[in-house]
């Protein structure tokens, strides 16, 4: 009897384990299948969309009408995201990818730019145009080589699994088409990153120019490390590493490592060489209390930049995230001229009001003496331009970076939509609306559950 109990219950139990594993397997298989199929999604809507770029560039060659050039372009922008966002889905982190990706960002950057211009005062040139046709010969070669890889795909019933599975195990890639047909269409982008085609990345030569113009003579590792003392109060008894910029940097610059033992604390920082200004502190530490209000924050903020060669700034915008406090500081005028593009990034801890994050960089890069021009238009006539539901708190006028990175004069509205903050910016010169900012509200504090 006990022996037949025994044998029900071990078949019970065998039974109950086949169950369970014929379950897992059809969850496990399951999730796959969920995989394979949104990678095959994002792949065929790739392919679909470098499709449909080549055609709108090659439409934009044949326009003459101003017109129509703006929403084709504005068309092409749209295609270059979305073909961003696919190949984001892709197995593909531990495979070069990073030409074509540039290239898709490339063209996204000088369509975007000439599509928000105003190509009735500012038409194509013919540089841009040679552009143009440069990114659509490109273009199509990405075409041509992502078709062969569908073709592949579909013909032979590929599966972007094992795509993800070769790659994290880094076995023998070599067998792998899908692998092989990505590896060409990213060597096809060689002849592109090695030609000129009047796309070059101003920000880069405009850090290298901008930092190259700093006053000061160049300072050595020794005077590096008296400005972090002397920049952080820092009382001599920390740990200092410091290390020189490598060959690849736009600008020279001193990294250094900070760390005091009674604290525990950790600081990272750099400094140019050119004049030994600190581009950016962060201290690694957690602030777990608050102790001071956010407007406390901001006055110890504001002093920290007074007592440190920033007298001209003024505070633009605050915000509170758990017990941090971060604020904008900006450059204003005598005249009451704020310049957005001059500004400075402070995070405050709210245990004790010390500096947790600096950033100066914005800054350093664009500050300079302007020559201000005066309003084309009243500020009533701008006024005019706002949206009627905008109860207006301040204005005042100041210089902003539009979209296509020019600087403009603007005169700025901060006001209120039922309990929202905005920020509206009018070009003095025009009238039009260049930029609308909606400011944050306070964060709210979770509890830990």
């Amino acid at each position: 009897m006990i022996r037949t109990i025994l044998i029900t219950i071990l078949a019970v139990g065998v039974v109950g384990v086949g169950y369970w594993g014929y379950t897992e397997h059809q969850e496990k298989d399951a999730v796959l299948l969920q995989a394979e199929n949104t990678y095959q999604r994002a792949f065929h809507d790739l392919s679909y969309e470098l499709d449909l770029l080549n055609d709108k560039i090659g439409g934009t060659l044949a326009m003459s009408s101003r017109d129509q050039l703006s929403p084709a372009l504005a068309e092409v922008w749209r295609l270059t995201s979305e073909a961003h966002s696919n190949v984001g889905q892709l197995p593909l982190a531990l495979l070069p990818f990073n030409k074509t990706e540039e290239f898709l960002s490339d063209i996204g950057d000088f369509a975007y730019e000439v599509a928000v211009r105003d190509l009735s005062k500012s038409p194509l040139t013919d540089k841009e145009y040679k552009t143009l046709n440069a990114l659509y010969e490109k273009s199509s070669e990405i075409q041509n080589e992502m078709r062969t890889v569908q073709h592949l795909v579909i013909d032979n019933n590929l599966r972007w699994m094992d795509v993800e599975l070769a790659l994290a195990t880094k076995e023998k890639q070599g067998d792998n088409t899908i692998i092989d047909g990505l590896k060409t269409v990213e060597k096809s982008m060689d002849s592109y990153a090695e030609s000129d085609l009047g796309i070059t990345n101003t920000s880069n030569e405009d850090e290298k120019k901008a930092f190259s113009q700093l006053k000061g003579r160049e300072v050595d590792e020794r005077v590096a490390k008296e400005v972090a003392r002397s920049f952080l109060d820092l009382k001599g008894k920390e740990e200092m590493h410091i290390a020189e910029s490598g060959k690849g940097a736009n600008y020279p610059f001193y990294s250094l490592t900070i760390k005091d033992p009674s604290t525990k604390k950790e600081i990272y920082m750099d400094i140019t060489k050119k004049g030994g200004y600190p581009i950016w502190v962060l201290e690694n530490r957690d602030v777990k209390k608050q102790n001071i209000s956010l407007n406390e924050a901001m006055e110890k903020a504001n002093k920290f930049l007074k007592d440190h060669r920033f007298e001209s700034l003024v505070m633009s915008e605050s915000a509170q995230y758990d017990n941090l406090g971060v604020f904008t500081f900006v450059e204003e005028t005598e005249s009451g001229v704020r310049i957005y593009p001059d500004a400075v990034k402070m995070k405050m801890a709210l245990d004790d009001g010390t500096v947790a994050g600096f950033s100066a960089k914005e800054f350093l890069l664009r500050h300079r003496t302007r020559d201000i021009p005066e309003p084309t238009i009243t500020k009533e006539e701008a006024k005019s331009k706002l949206n009627p539901n905008l109860k207006v708190m301040e204005d005042r006028l100041a210089i902003i970076e539009n979209d296509l990175q020019e600087e403009v004069l603007c005169y700025e509205f901060l006001g209120t939509i039922n309990d929202d903050t905005y920020r509206i910016f009018v070009n003095a010169k025009t009238g039009f609306e260049e930029k609308v900012d909606k400011l944050q509200n306070a964060e709210p504090i979770y509890d830990e559950v």
